[in-house]
């Protein structure tokens, strides 16, 4: 009795399933298809996308003491058009908590340097989608410990190709101290990140680390390579679309005093037009 019960009950939800609208099945189908498309343009530094990304990196194993550092930034982006370009306004503001790197000299948490860039990009899409513009590092830090005391300018540009399910490019920017504490060290800090994304249907799968040269430090300290990836998904909190992700990172090449590793999480809210 019980098996032909379990039987039948396998017959009706095969059925069920066998009988679901085919107008159903495209709505689900188109749904995906658009979280797919936003996640993409998620993925484009450059995109004509206003987001609010919150991002949280926490860095393990750092200085004399294995500390942790953590910086959660809030990176609003808002792009508008002129004429053929557009012009993405991308800000990075960072809270900072560093553990104690020294025996006796103990932690802080304030506010880091805000950065701030322009990308210049052509407003017409193509299969390579560029942008280039000027960086700005402005000295907000609440603390000598939390930024580096300098104003600070210089360029950034970028480059992509969206390709079916693939999102690749790379970013780049160098800024130099031009004005700020005498008594502090010049600033002269590259910043890249290159991206390798592949988007499924329901999620996607990324890499994107951030390498760095201090071209100020000493020889053999001036590098920070990290390798890792991770997992993201666009979804909808109500009505809101947002994109989350996690990706972990080890650093291959590093000052003595870097992290050993570091974990990402973020969270953007995507304001499509």
């Amino acid at each position: 009795m019980k098996r032909s019960f379990a039987v039948a009950a396998a017959i009706l939800a095969a059925s069920v399933l066998v009988a679901q609208p085919a107008a159903a099945q495209s709505v689900q189908e188109g749904e995906f298809q658009e979280d797919v498309d936003l996640a993409k343009k998620s993925q484009n530094p450059v995109a004509n996308l206003i987001s609010l990304p919150f991002q949280n990196n926490t860095s393990f194993g750092v200085g004399q003491e294995d500390a942790v550092t953590n910086d959660f930034n809030i990176q609003p982006i808002y792009p508008f058009t002129i004429g053929k370009w557009n012009v993405i306004n991308r800000f990075i503001l960072p809270v900072k908590y560093q553990g104690e790197l020294v025996a006796g000299v103990g932690s802080e948490f304030g506010l880091g340097d805000l950065s701030y860039t322009a990308f210049f990009s052509p407003a017409k899409p193509s299969k390579v989608t560029w942008g280039i513009g000027p960086s700005f590092l402005f000295p907000t830090a609440t603390d000598d410990r939390l930024g580096s005391g300098k104003w600070s300018a210089g360029v950034g540009a970028v480059v992509l190709t969206i390709q079916g399910s693939w999102v690749i490019g790379a970013l780049a920017q160098n800024v130099w101290s031009f004005a700020g504490d005498e008594a502090r060290a010049d600033v002269n800090f590259f910043f890249s990140q290159y991206f390798i994304n592949y988007n499924f249907p329901t999620f996607y799968v990324s890499s994107a680390p951030i390498i760095t040269a201090n071209w100020e430090a000493a020889s053999g300290q001036k590098w920070t390579v990290p390798f890792g990836g991770g997992v993201g998904k666009v979804f909808r909190i109500g009505k809101r679309p947002v994109d989350a992700q996690v990706q972990a990172f080890y650093n291959a090449v590093k000052p003595d005093d870097a992290a050993d590793w570091s974990l990402r999480l973020q969270f953007k809210l995507l304001f499509p037009k």
